[in-house]
């Protein structure tokens, strides 16, 4: 009689201990990166692969450029004091002359500022005034008081000199005569008090009045300041030239030292480009460049050098060497290459995404079968974004990868498959 016979627990077993091997050689076999006589190595297609060759040539110390027409020179319109925009006058692109009304702004509490301002400084100028006229009046006095000693001198010496003649005619007392002696005595005495009375006031007033106009000229200055602030509300052009940037809308509020708009004189212009900051050491000014500006290959001089890097990059303005083209754009872009050095002989190979990973520091040199590559320090003098001059590291009729090395940071040797 048949019977159902139960399935074995190990055949089962067997079963899935063979698949898990299965699976660890496949996975095995996928892993790429392996560890042999203790140096990684990683398996690539040779076909993804860029290869280039050592040579003995000419280095092109050149860098390409971008560079943008711009201004050769453009003044900002910044806000003084802030407040509402009133009224906006042009519009960007308007041709604009010195000292004419562009933007017109208003201010309450300035407003109420410059009246309380201007209120103290009246005060003040006033009190200063009133101090200059008192000086005058106490001059005047002293003089007048000089005058009437001297009047009554003269007075009592012709009457002492009539009474003497009366007296001793008998036709007067002697009481009288020394009534008017003794009333000369006093005068004569007084003399010389008020002499140096006013000299001493005069001295005084000698030093005190300079001080005086001094103050009053910086008040009234300080007045002329006080009412220009009121005058800065309305915005004016700082230059002849072309409103190249103007963006407000009216009842807006500005902030004092914020930017109301851009004035560029007709003084010409100008060529700007930024470059990689690897560069920032070896460009000069007065170094020359060629640009391809409307067909036409123009030669450019650096101008000025910005050394503040923003986002890997500097700034360089060019100058034009004998005349400005004058059909130029601002905004416009042009071509060109910044001659950094002569031309000389050198071991090259060419510049390759591969400079990313390592920086230049070291390079995958290919086998002489081509079947794998190991990882070489190298040295690396001037670069380019089209050549590398090679100073130590690697010789002349050498290959090299030069493609990306994602992945290969921590490789030292590279089998490539075909």
């Amino acid at each position: 009689m048949d019977r159902k016979v139960a399935p074995s627990r190990w055949s089962s077993g067997a079963k899935v201990a063979g698949a898990v091997a299965a699976a660890v050689c496949i996975l095995l076999a996928a892993i790429e990166i392996f560890v042999s006589s203790g140096v990684q190595t990683l398996r690539m297609p040779a076909a993804q692969v860029s290869f280039a060759t050592v040579e003995q040539g000419i280095f092109h110390d050149l860098i390409p450029l971008r560079a943008s027409v711009v201004p050769r020179e453009t003044l900002y319109v910044d806000a003084v004091d802030g407040g509402r925009v009133d009224r906006v006058l042009v519009e960007a692109g308007d041709m604009v002359q010195q000292g004419q009304p562009i933007i017109e702004l208003s201010n309450t509490n300035l407003a109420l500022s410059v009246i309380q301002q201007e209120s103290q400084l009246n005060q003040a100028i006033s009190q200063l005034q009133q101090n200059e006229i008192a000086l005058e009046q106490n001059k005047l006095s002293n003089e007048r008081a000089l005058a009437e000693v001297e009047y009554g001198l003269v007075r009592l010496k012709r009457s002492g000199a009539r009474r003497d003649n009366l007296v001793s005619r008998g036709l007067e007392s002697a009481e009288q005569r020394d009534v008017i002696a003794d009333e000369l005595a006093y005068y004569q005495h007084l003399m010389p008090i008020q002499t140096d009375s006013n000299q001493r006031q005069a001295s005084l007033r000698e030093r005190l009045l300079p001080d005086i106009h001094r103050q009053l000229a910086i008040l009234r200055g300080n007045l002329d300041v006080v009412h220009r602030t009121l005058d800065g509300l309305i915005v004016r052009a700082p230059v002849s030239g072309r409103v190249t940037a103007i963006d407000l809308k009216v009842g807006e509020h500005k902030d004092a030292g914020q930017r109301l708009a851009e004035v560029t004189p007709p003084n010409g212009m100008k060529l700007s480009a930024d470059i990689d900051e690897f560069y920032l050491a070896r460009v000069r000014l007065g170094q020359q460049a060629n640009i391809d500006l409307h067909g036409k290959p123009v030669k450019v001089t650096v101008k000025r050098i910005y050394p503040q890097v923003h986002d890997g990059r500097f700034r360089v303005d060019f100058a034009f060497g004998e005349s400005t083209p004058a059909d130029l754009v601002a905004g416009e872009t042009a071509q060109g290459r910044l001659q950094l050095g002569d031309d000389s002989p050198a071991r090259i190979v060419p510049a390759g995404p591969f400079l990313e990973r390592t920086g230049g520091d070291w390079i995958f040199v290919v086998a002489a079968d081509g079947k794998s590559a190991e990882r070489r320090q190298i040295k690396v003098g001037r670069r380019t974004v089209e050549q590398l001059e090679i100073t130590s590291g690697l010789a002349v009729g050498e290959r090299v990868m030069i493609s990306d090395y994602a992945a290969l940071d921590k490789a030292g040797r590279v089998v490539l498959t075909h």
